[in-house]
């Protein structure tokens, strides 16, 4: 079958207090691996480095190399009010947009509704909303929201998916949408304001996300599911980043997956993922994976180029087995972030082993995973 360029299928999201429709989506006909492809944010930084990427002895942009493989879209962040320089600005999400659509690839956009990285660790609300109480920030999300989606579907690349808000276990702008000490009603306030925003916003709907940093830990995925439907708010998609090395198997992963659709009746999408192709750290500062006994599976798939493809083969069969094929797809987390371009200023890429180009900028084997799955062909 020919490489879907667009999900077709809308799903909705709903919020289910009043049982008010305030966002539709597109997500797909049902199947698992539906979605394949990458975040690749930092590749206008990678090229202003002089990074050349090569495929089959031939250079090419790394959104062509994704697409040649078989990838259906990518993935792009944006933050509110970065700093000069830095990855995350709309600017440069638009012009990786504009590049993936003109060779067949979609778009996958996360929302971090802070200046820089926002994760299960770090929520802090940008400066610009510094002080705003909760109906405050929730119009802020909303508005926010709305500019940001509408400006990818004004220039042509509408959105196919949207994360309100990225590794959101804890919530997010904290202190008011934290849920730590238990009360959910503000991070439920806040993603029911971006979910407005995606239903203001220009062109077509696009499916709603919740992402969770635990791809491993079944119980707590699916309680999350649970406590947020309890407050009233169901997403189209619910996102998961999993690393074998802090998120164990990929029999957990499995298992999360499989439990988290069963507490939604959702797809689920495997949003960043990664597995080392070698234990040489490229630019003297470290790497998060240094050791083979970081993997959890280190001795079935070693941090070699050949370990590295096994891994992503038996990844595809895990996502693959769930039931009713609500492995929406997988997404690979920044494929081509070599060690040109830190993390931020003086920090280094403590990535660097994890991508699937070799040090010279050639195409590792892995990059086969992004192909369709064999009953789509």
């Amino acid at each position: 079958m020919r490489r879907s360029r667009r999900l077709a299928v809308p799903l909705l999201a709903v919020l289910l207090v009043g049982a008010a429709v305030i966002g539709s989506g597109v997500v797909g006909t049902p199947g698992a691996l539906r979605l394949r492809g990458a975040d690749v944010s930092f590749t206008l930084q990678e090229e202003a480095a002089g990074t050349v990427l090569r495929d089959g002895g031939r250079t090419a942009p790394i959104e062509s190399v994704l697409a040649a493989h078989g990838a259906t879209h990518v993935r792009l962040r944006v933050w509110v009010d970065p700093a000069a320089g830095s990855s995350g600005d709309l600017a440069t999400a638009l012009a990786l947009a504009r590049r993936a659509q003109a060779v067949g690839l979609g778009v996958v956009l996360t929302l971090h509704y802070s200046d820089t990285w926002a994760d299960n660790e770090n929520q802090t609300p940008p400066a610009a909303w510094a002080g705003l109480d909760a109906a405050g920030l929730a119009a802020a999300v909303e508005e926010h929201t709305r500019a940001v989606v509408s400006a990818f579907a004004d220039q042509g690349t509408p959105a196919d998916v949207v994360s309100i808000g990225n590794e959101v276990d804890h919530g997010m702008l904290w202190p008011v949408g934290s849920v730590s000490g238990g009360d959910w009603s503000g991070f439920a306030r806040l993603v029911r304001a971006g979910l407005r925003g995606l239903a203001e916003a220009s062109g077509p709907p696009p499916s709603s996300m919740v992402h969770l940093a635990g791809g491993g830990d079944a119980v707590r995925a699916a309680a999350f599911a649970d406590r947020l439907r309890d407050e009233g708010v169901l997403p189209d998609v619910w996102g998961l980043s999993y690393y074998p090395f802090w998120h164990g198997s990929l029999d957990d992963l499995g298992r999360t997956v499989s439990a988290l659709a069963a507490a939604s009746g959702t797809d689920v999408l495997v949003v960043e993922t990664a597995h080392p192709w070698t234990l040489q750290d490229a630019d003297g500062t470290g790497n998060i994976v240094a050791t083979r006994d970081q993997l959890p599976d280190g001795d079935r798939f070693p941090p070699t180029p050949e370990g590295q493809v096994a891994w992503y083969e038996e990844l595809r069969r895990v996502l693959t087995a769930v039931p009713d094929g609500r492995a929406l797809g997988f997404m690979v987390w920044e494929p081509g972030w070599g060690s040109a371009v830190e993390a931020a200023p003086g920090a280094g890429n403590q990535h660097d082993n994890l991508t699937l180009f070799d040090r010279d900028g050639r195409g590792l084997p892995a990059l086969a995973a992004l192909r369709p799955p064999a009953d789509a062909v």
